[in-house]
């Protein structure tokens, strides 16, 4: 039998976490894959990165660079928060008598406690979140997908724009990138 987790190292703990989550894009088909002409992608990017250097919303507004940054966060295994996020922009959209269980799903893939593609919020941010979620309304999402945008601003972007600065790091996430829903 299990003797507990504080028996385990660090390490394999968060080995564990990012198999979890590996499993866990694998097991659950996402809605917000971001169709693409990969061909297309090379030859824009090289000039568009450009401009995705200006702000992290220039770089969200363009398909290419939505879809490579996307391809950046799998590779850092943490592409649950542009999902996330997305998934947040598609519930804004929503008919009122959609919401209800389109809060539900987001709330259970990344929200709850054994959420598959959990993101990182904190305790406050979930409980606030939760209660939304019981009444749900066009903005039950909004503090919690802040609070991954600002993440992923603060974090993930600057890397990522050092990664497209690197020799090869633009063309290694145009092969990772998801055409229709599927890695190339």
């Amino acid at each position: 039998m299990c003797r507990g987790l504080d028996l385990l190292p660090v390490t394999c703990l968060e080995r564990a976490k990012e198999l979890k989550a590996l499993f866990g894009n694998l097991l659950h088909k996402s809605d917000h894959s971001i169709p693409v002409q990969p061909q297309k992608i090379v030859t824009q990017s090289v000039g568009e990165h450009v401009k995705w250097q200006d702000s992290f919303e220039k770089l969200l507004s363009s398909q290419n660079g939505l879809c490579l940054f996307r391809a950046f966060l799998m590779s850092e295994f943490s592409e649950e928060n542009i999902a996330f996020y997305l998934a947040c922009e598609d519930y804004r959209t929503l008919k009122p008598s959609k919401m209800a269980p389109k809060a539900k799903q987001i709330f259970d893939e990344f929200i709850s406690e054994d959420a598959p593609r959990e993101v990182n919020l904190d305790h406050v941010t979930k409980a606030i979140t939760k209660e939304n979620v019981e009444h749900p309304t066009q903005s039950c999402f909004d503090l919690a997908q802040a609070k991954i945008y600002t993440l992923m601003e603060k974090d993930c972007y600057p890397r990522f724009l050092k990664s497209l600065n690197q020799k090869s790091g633009l063309s290694d996430f145009v092969k990772n990138c998801p055409v229709n829903g599927r890695q190339m």
